[in-house]
Order: structure tokens, then C-alpha cells, then sequence
């Protein structure tokens, strides 16, 4: 089963949702009003390779807490995913065998692909 983490309120999101067209099988798993778990996050960097993949670092809390001049550890990278959704860059899709981080126009047309083969 596929899975797509997204945010609600998010314009970009809601419209790559509309452009991925997910079936029924495609379980949407929006993260403001449910925030995405420890075991959630481990699962998205086993798949991804590393935590800083999935770190949105043009979210205006990373910019705030000026994280862009710390060097940080994939440690660190960790507990930021899991101290707030913005870090997480959206919308993330999950296949059985595959894993789409971000909104670039490549990236969202791979995952279709791969939704709808």
C-alpha cells in the first residue's frame, strides 16, 4: 500500500495531491492534525537514506532558528522532524518500493508514474 504525507493547508500540497490522483489504495496521512511518530520517521529515512533528505530547509522555522549556519547531525536532523511537521519536506509519497521527497516538478511526475503504473 502506498502512503502520501502531506499538509492541508499547504497550497502545493493540495495541489500535487490533485495531480497524483491517489486511488483508494493510497492511504493520505496529513501530518498537522496528526504529527508523524518516531517509528514513522525512522521508516522515511531507512527508505530515504538519511534524515537532512527529508528536511524542508526552506520552511520559515528552520530560517528562523537560523539552522542553515549549524552544523548539524542526522541526530539533530531527527529530533527536528519529530519536534515539528514544517521541517518535513511535503508532500512525501511511499510505495512499496519507492520513496518521493518534495515538490519539484521531476520528482512529483516519477511519483506518479509510480502510483499509476
Amino acid at each position: 500500500m502506498s502512503k502520501i504525507y502531506y499538509l492541508k493547508t499547504c497550497d502545493t500540497c493540495r495541489r500535487i495531491l490533485k495531480e497524483l490522483q491517489p486511488d483508494a489504495n493510497t492511504a493520505l496521512r496529513e501530518i498537522g492534525s496528526l504529527p508523524i511518530s518516531p517509528e514513522e520517521v525512522d521508516e522515511l529515512c531507512q527508505r530515504s537514506g538519511s534524515y537532512e533528505s527529508l528536511i524542508n530547509k526552506r520552511s520559515k522555522l528552520y530560517t528562523a532558528k537560523n539552522l542553515k549556519l549549524q552544523s548539524l547531525s542526522e541526530a539533530d536532523y531527527r529530533g527536528l522532524l519529530l519536534e515539528h511537521y514544517t521541517f518535513l519536506k511535503r508532500p512525501v509519497v511511499v510505495t512499496d518500493t519507492e520513496i518521493f521527497i518534495g515538490n519539484a516538478t521531476k520528482t512529483v511526475a516519477l511519483a506518479k508514474k509510480a502510483l499509476h503504473p
